[in-house]
């Protein structure tokens, strides 16, 4: 999880969101790193990611968090800060950590009230529509 500088509403602008999401599939695209599941929210993301080959988890947040600032100074013209200093982590282990967090990820605007279900919300990879990674092979529900 990661917040934007202050705890601003930054991404309850559809420009603001949309931007988010081109530059985190971007980076996605440049095999930075992985998409699992994700959430934006009006003043945070959370994200379940794999960072990509030689690229530690740090590194692969500061791609996308440094490179939206810059498409968004430049392209929406919004000078101030945008990102909070640091992020939350979570190593997942386990296919039932995964899940949980998959469930509260998802269900982040429901609880807020935005939408009344987790598919219904725009900025969501519960949303359908989006090209996933699959979930990584050890954390694969056993059936």
């Amino acid at each position: 999880m990661t917040g934007t500088d202050g705890g601003r509403p930054l991404f309850q602008s559809e420009r603001v969101a949309e931007l988010l999401l081109d530059t985190l599939f971007s980076y996605r695209d440049q095999q930075k790193f992985q998409i699992h599941e994700f959430v934006i929210m009006p003043n945070h993301l959370h994200l379940l990611m794999t960072p990509g080959n030689g690229i530690t988890i740090e590194r692969a947040l500061q791609y996308f968090k440094g490179g939206f600032s810059h498409r968004v100074k430049k392209e929406l013209g919004i000078a101030s800060e945008i990102w909070q200093r640091g992020y939350v982590d979570h190593r997942i282990r386990e296919s039932s950590d995964y899940r949980q967090h998959r469930e509260y990820i998802h269900g982040n605007p429901v609880r807020a009230h935005m939408v009344d279900a987790a598919e219904e919300y725009r900025y969501s990879s519960a949303h359908p529509g989006y090209v996933l990674a699959d979930v990584p092979q050890g954390l694969k529900p056993r059936e």
